[in-house]
């Protein structure tokens, strides 16, 4: 069945707290946004003993608005792109007075419900940054972490990465010819239309945060330039009156039939050449989801002017490819993240073009106990996923799970690879990306597999 969380998937409120087992491994989470929640959650139920360390003072990483740890890119009309019954965590269903797509705000009061339901706020250590993480001599892995307070090194059995991957803005590289007297600024530092109010804009991108800073901009700024390179199916969140992404296929359908939904999806949507956009490349499932209910009225309206990639800047304005320009005093770079781990040296992992290859998104071959959680970029949500990833991880730790030998790890990498090339295009944004259905379906297969008999 494909995943779908109703209200009867709640589980009862856990009311007395879990004592560790001392004879688990120890283990270090680190970051509290939605994949280190889910990760502190899952270890906490199976008595594994840990610490998570969140560098600013609250959880909830990217859905919390002006999230103290300076890393997250939620804006005011943040809202998420997947349907609440498919972004929910397994046992935990999103309320049901929610609307088909949350807000930001309402996304975060889910993450605070669902640490408070299962008590394992007091696990958090906030205002704490990891520094340095290393192999330890005597195995295992050796932790620097730094607070108010000053800094020291503990040991652990384990390490959960769970910093996420939208924070680390990616500026175009090389930078673009010409001098401009203006603002830059990257779409990770944009908060809200008032950024906007009376100015000159130019949008550079195709991506979700493009398409929601061009509408509301729309309605704020003096004019808006949308600046594309390269062509994008932008989907309908919404399909006669129901979420669009609730049309779904079980976990075990092929690619195939996961692309002609998508296909279908671009048709209901229509396409957007009549309004300027160059036309893409590439067929819908080609590329992550774009999607948009907005942009189309407000391309319609000529509120929104779509131009193509830049060739240069010129004090005042920006001149593009095709000859023509548009004035501007703000040009918005909605150019992506590098995917990157300021306390892993290259020593450790190497990361090249945001690709760091990994076993089903998780393991490194050559890293024993080094995980990572929610590195990944799904059709769909990443909440269910990094869940799904932290109860394939606890059962590894707790010794009722093994992995595969390193020969056959590298072997399925080279498959999924392999697949993921044959799937999307090549572009940095498609290194992780994974069929949210199908990838659960392959992480609830992994862990029958590696199942270890009683």
């Amino acid at each position: 069945m494909a995943y779908m969380i109703r209200q009867g998937r709640r589980a009862p409120a856990l009311t007395s707290p879990i004592t560790p087992d001392p004879s688990l491994p120890k283990v270090c989470i680190i970051g509290a946004g939605s994949s280190g929640i889910a990760a502190a959650k899952t270890l906490y139920t199976s008595a594994i003993p840990f610490d998570c360390f969140e560098k600013g003072s609250e959880i909830g990483g990217t859905w919390l608005f002006d999230n103290p740890n300076g890393t997250s890119a939620c804006y005011e009309t943040l809202q998420i792109n997947t349907s609440c019954p498919r972004m929910a965590f397994s046992d935990f269903p999103m309320p049901e007075h929610y609307p088909h797509y949350a807000r930001h705000d309402q996304v975060f009061d889910y993450f605070r419900d669902y640490v408070d339901h299962f008590g394992f706020g007091h696990t958090i250590t906030f205002n704490t940054e990891v520094t340095d993480v290393r192999e330890g001599g005597r195995g295992g892995w050796d932790v620097d972490i730094t607070t108010e307070s000053g800094s020291e090194t503990r040991h652990y059995d384990a390490v959960l990465v769970a910093n996420g991957h939208h924070w680390d803005a990616r500026w175009p590289e090389p930078a673009y010819p010409g001098e401009f007297d203006g603002e830059q600024i990257h779409a990770h530092d944009y908060r809200s239309g008032d950024q906007l109010e009376g100015r000159d804009v130019v949008v550079v991108g195709a991506g979700n945060s493009a398409m929601d800073i061009a509408v509301e901009g729309s309605h704020r700024a003096r004019s808006v330039n949308l600046s594309i390179r390269r062509g994008q199916w932008v989907m309908k969140k919404t399909i006669m009156g129901m979420a669009a992404d609730q049309i779904v296929l079980p976990g075990w359908a092929p690619w195939w039939m996961t692309a002609a939904r998508l296909r279908l999806g671009a048709i209901l949507s229509g396409g957007l050449t009549r309004y300027g956009l160059p036309v893409p490349g590439h067929t819908p499932g080609q590329s992550h989801p774009v999607q948009s209910d907005a942009i189309r009225d407000r391309l319609k309206a000529g509120a929104v002017t779509v131009s193509p990639g830049i060739e240069r800047l010129e004090h005042d304005r920006v001149v593009f490819a095709d000859g023509t320009s548009a004035p501007a005093d703000l040009i918005v770079w909605a150019t992506g993240y590098r995917v990157s781990f300021p306390f892993l040296s290259s020593d450790v992992v190497d990361v090249e073009n945001n690709d760091l290859p990994l076993w089903k998104r998780i393991v490194h071959p050559d890293r024993p106990g080094l995980f990572f959680i929610g590195l990944l970029q799904p059709v769909g949500a990443v909440m269910p996923l990094s869940e799904a990833q932290s109860k394939l991880v606890a059962k590894i730790l707790t010794g009722t799970c093994e992995l595969p030998s390193r020969r056959d790890m590298v072997r399925q990498m080279a498959r999924d690879d392999a697949r993921n090339k044959r799937q999307f295009y090549d572009s940095p944004r498609h290194t992780m990306e994974v069929d949210f259905d199908h990838y659960l379906w392959e992480i609830e297969r992994e862990m029958k597999k590696g199942a270890v008999a009683a």
